[in-house]
Order: structure tokens, then sequence, then C-alpha cells
């Protein structure tokens, strides 16, 4: 983006809602966003410090009177100086008055408060203090900009109506935020080139202003971490762009945005599109491979497993809280049903190929026929002797194809009609001759018909093989996502448990008992329901590893009995089947 665009405005009927714009600029970006949003009161340099990040002298508009400049919430994207393969959104807002609750976790519960959950996934708090001109002193003695923060968080002592009111912004700050960090800023210059500050060479700018600036920046691109949701997941463009549209739309209709539904709903979104996704690189590859069609099974195997793999890889990317692999388990289906049709296009084009071999190698025979070559004494050998050179032949150049067996097996039932004819009128052998020559012909032909059989059964258990190989890739890559996204929450909770031991510390430390012990206790909750937390997804995903090989074993059985079936009907269909020339 070459400059900003609004991404959050209120509409003619007074409510919020997001610009379709920005949404589709956000559906592009692919890539972990670092988001970085600024808030305060209008015209206090906030836009002048996002364009700064942005590397930009201009961009979003600074007003230089009393109306702010930036109505709603806007955005400008721009490629991260510092972290490759990640998108920095910057978010400048109009100036904010103070905000009830503004938002919950879960969604059961509704009265019950969840707060202490914020500070898993707050982001760093940065606080930029303008035209700042004191000492930086706290109770006489020289402070970091930092420890001037946190002497300008600290609580007063009292219950009182003022007490409370000046506690609880502080309170709230110490509470959700895991980090906090301060820059105060000088006067960047004279009063009278305020209002001219974006076109200001940097010799009108104060040298300390800048140096200040330049120092806010990069921590800001050192120190700020791509966004995640609650349990560790990556925030996407794509997914902010969701984010924002469910939370405008709740805020819209009256209701408190809730975290979890959000996620949900999202995750739902996601989940399908990681689906589409993972089938698009599936069958992209296998329609080049049907390019080559036919081919050996066990290349038309090999492949279908590697691109199983990857579109599991690029599902598995995507996805999230895909609770009990329910999408996963579509995209599992979906591929075995794609695979079975490739399948069965090879066999298509091997029996074709088959058939026209079969066809070159069998036309001078069948001009013979035509002619009555075979109609003399002794025809029945040399139709014989044309029929065995043919399979020879055959065997030589459809040794690899996945039908040749089969396409033999019933060229031979085809010819025993002709050959069955020609046995009958010719005179040369005997009856008893015949007869012997009648078995001979029978046993080839149940040859013929065993090696069909067994083509198909070894055929079977490659395509078993593959299918139980691809399973364990599967598994695996499950197992792999799952001790992820375990880790993920494990950080989430132990940066959380951190965070609120150092609350518990300092409001101890500063005479606070009562609020000190209440925060013992709910250090107490939070490591029972996270340890809580752990277990359960622990013994989930075993059970979905558990389902998940059974229901493999049940597919395989599946595919057996079905298999038994078909060969079964095949023997039916061979039972009283007589005839046919010896092809070894």
């Amino acid at each position: 983006m070459d400059k900003p665009v609004c991404f959050i405005d209120t509409g003619s009927d007074g409510k919020l809602r997001v610009q379709q714009s920005a949404l589709q600029i956000l559906q592009q970006i692919q890539q972990p966003v670092v988001v970085v949003a600024v808030v305060g009161l209008y015209r206090t340099g906030k836009s002048y410090l996002m364009n700064r990040l942005a590397g930009k002298q201009s961009g979003f508009a600074l007003g230089s009177t009393i109306e702010s400049k930036t109505k709603g919430i806007w955005m400008w994207c721009v490629s991260h100086p510092t972290k490759e393969g990640t998108t920095l959104v910057l978010l400048d807002t109009e100036g904010l008055g103070d905000v009830d609750k503004c938002i919950k976790v879960k969604s059961s519960d509704e009265d019950a408060d969840d707060s202490s959950e914020f500070v898993k996934f707050f982001p760093s708090f940065i606080w930029a203090v303008r035209d700042f001109t004191l000492e930086l002193k706290t109770d006489g003695k020289d402070a970091t900009e930092d420890e001037y923060l946190e002497f300008a968080l600290k609580l007063k002592h009292g219950t009182t109506r003022i007490v409370m009111e000046y506690n609880f912004p502080r309170e709230c700050i110490q509470k959700f935020f895991p980090s906090r960090k301060c820059f105060t800023f000088p006067f960047p210059t004279a009063p009278e080139n305020m209002s001219c500050l974006e076109s200001l060479n940097s010799a009108d700018i104060s040298s300390e202003f800048l140096k200040v600036t330049d120092h806010f920046c990069q921590f800001v691109f050192h120190d700020s971490c791509v966004k995640r949701l609650k349990d560790g997941h990556t925030v996407t463009g794509r997914v902010l762009g969701h984010l924002a549209k469910t939370y405008v739309d709740t805020i819209s209709s009256g209701a408190v945005p809730c975290l979890e539904n959000a996620v949900i709903a999202m995750a739902t979104i996601e989940n399908e599109a990681a689906v589409k996704e993972g089938l698009q690189v599936y069958q992209s590859g296998m329609e080049k491979l049907k390019n080559s069609f036919p081919l050996e099974l066990k290349d038309v195997s090999s492949e279908h497993q590697h691109l199983s793999s990857t579109a599991t890889q690029a599902f598995m990317k995507r996805s999230f809280r895909d609770i009990d692999w329910k999408y996963l388990k579509s995209l599992e289906e979906k591929i075995i049903k794609l695979f079975d049709g490739y399948l069965s296009q090879n066999e298509q084009a091997s029996k074709k190929r088959c058939e026209e071999i079969l066809s070159s190698l069998s036309a001078p025979m069948m001009e013979k026929l035509k002619q009555g070559f075979y109609t003399k004494p002794g025809g029945y050998d040399l139709f014989c002797k044309d029929l065995e050179d043919i399979g020879k032949k055959y065997n030589s150049q459809a040794n690899k194809e996945v039908k040749a067996e089969e396409v033999l097996e019933e060229f031979l039932k085809q010819k025993s009609v002709d050959s069955n004819a020609i046995l009958q009128a010719d005179k040369k052998p005997t009856e008893k001759e015949k007869k012997i020559k009648k078995e001979k012909e029978k046993a080839a032909l149940l040859e013929q018909e065993i090696k069909a059989r067994d083509e198909k059964q070894r055929q079977l258990e490659e395509k078993m093989e593959a299918e139980r190989q691809s399973n364990e890739e599967r598994m695996r890559q499950m197992k792999e996502k799952m001790d992820e996204e375990m880790k993920l929450q494990r950080e989430e909770a132990e940066r959380a448990m951190d965070s609120k031991l150092r609350e518990q510390a300092d409001l101890q430390e500063k005479g606070f008992k009562e609020k000190a012990d209440r925060m013992s206790q709910e250090i107490e909750e939070f490591k029972r329901r996270s340890t809580e937390a752990e277990s359960n997804r622990a013994r989930e995903f075993a059970a979905i590893l558990e389902n998940s090989s059974r229901k493999h074993e049940e597919f395989m059985a599946m595919m057996q009995q079905q298999h038994r079936e078909h060969m079964m009907a095949m023997q039916k269909t061979n039972a009283d089947y007589s005839g046919g020339c010896s092809i070894m």
C-alpha cells in the first residue's frame, strides 16, 4: 500500500462498518501480521508516529486544528522492515474517549468476569508521552522512562469513589498487558511550526525529538510480536480481516464482542478454505500426472502419497481449532475419492492401450480368419500358434500395464469362440485328440484367469499399502500440529503467569495486601484451569488418534471385502466357461 485507507468508520445510520476495500486488501495478505495500533486523545501526534513507522514523512493525516483529522480507524499495510515474510499493519484511530467493557473471552457464563484471560493474548503496551519537559525523577530519585511509567501506574490506597476511579485504568493496564514500555518525547519544533510538521526538514525538527522517535520505531520493529489469537494461532492479514468484520458486526448489533465466538466463526471459514486449498494442491498435481496416463500403479500411488502429504501440509498451515479433526477428515475423504477416480482413469487409459496393442497384433490373424485360412486340416494348430505368438508379443509390450492381464483374459475369451469353431471343423485330429486339446484349452484359460485375479490382488495390496503410508504421514502431521499447539498454549500460559506473579509481587511490596491475596487466588485458579485444559487436550488428541486408526482399519477391511466380492463375482461368471487356446 502506498497510502493508508479507511478501515472502520461510521455509516449514515450511526453504526460502525468495515470498509470492503480494506477487507479486500487484508484478504490478499497471506503472511503473518504485526499489528501496531495507536489510541489517545485527538491531536496528540499519533498520526506522525504512525507515518514514521511506515517509513514515510506523510500518509496518515495530521490535524493542525482542534478538529480531529482521523475519522474512524485508518489502516496502512507495509512490508515489515526487520521481520522477513511479515506484514506490518498500522492502525491509526481518531481521538477516543472512555469505553465500558469492550470485550469478553468466553461465550459461556455471560455475567462472569473473564478479564483475567486478557493477559494471554493482549499485545505489548507502549506509553508515548508527548511534549515532556519534566525531569525523569520518582520520589526525588533519577528514573528511567519505564520506571516513570510504573510510577504513573502506582495505585492509591483507599476505597473512596475518587480513589477507585483513579486506580481503575491503572489496574487494567497492569493486569491486562504482559509487557509495558514508555517513551518521553520532547517538543518536536517551535510552536509556530507545529501546523506543518509533516513537511518540515530534519534540520527544523529537534534532534532530541528525532532521536527518541528513531528509538521508538526501532523498539516497535524489533520487540512487537506477530499477532496471535488465544491458544497461539498466528494471525494473517486474511484472519485479521475476518476478526475485524466479526467484531464490528457484533458491536453494531448492540452485543458485546466475544473472542471465543469470533474465533469459532473464523475457524469455520478458514477450515473450509483450508480443505479447498489442500484439495486444490492434490488435484492440480494429479491432473498433471494424468497427462502421462497410463502409468504403473506404483507410480500413481507414489505421486498420490506425495501429493496427499503436501495437501495435508497446506491444510495444516491454514487450519486451526479443527475440533475432532473434522475438516482434516473431510479432506482425507475427498482425497481418497479423487484417488479412486484417478486410479479408474488410469485403468481406462491402460485398458485402451492394451486393447490397441492386441488389436494391432491380432490384425493379421483376423484377416486370415476372414479369408478362411484356418478352415483346412491342421488349421486349429496354426490358429493356436498364431494366438501364442500374439500373446508373447503382447506380454512383451504390455507387461507393465495395470490392465494387461485382465484385457488379455477378455481377449482370449473372445477368441475361444473362433478356436472352438476351428477345432470342430478341423479334420486332422481324432475325437480323442480334440477332447484332450479342449481340456488343455480350459486349463490355459483358467491359468490366465488366475493371473488376472492375482494381479488384481497385488494391485489391491499395493493400494492398501499406499493408503497405510498416507495415513501414517497424516497421523504424524496431526501429532506435530498438536504438539505445536500445546507448546504455544504452554508458552502463552507461562507468559500470563509471569505477568500475574510480577503484578502480585508489586502489590505485596506496595502494601496492597488484600489485592495481592485476591491475585494469589486468581493465580491458583489460573494454574488449575491451564493444567486442566492441557490434560483435556491431550486426552482429546489421544482419543482422536485412536478413532482415526480404527476408522482406517475399518476402511482397509471394507476395501478387502469389496475386493473379495468382486473376485467371487468374476469366478461365478467364469464358472461354466470353456474353450480357448493355450498361451504360454
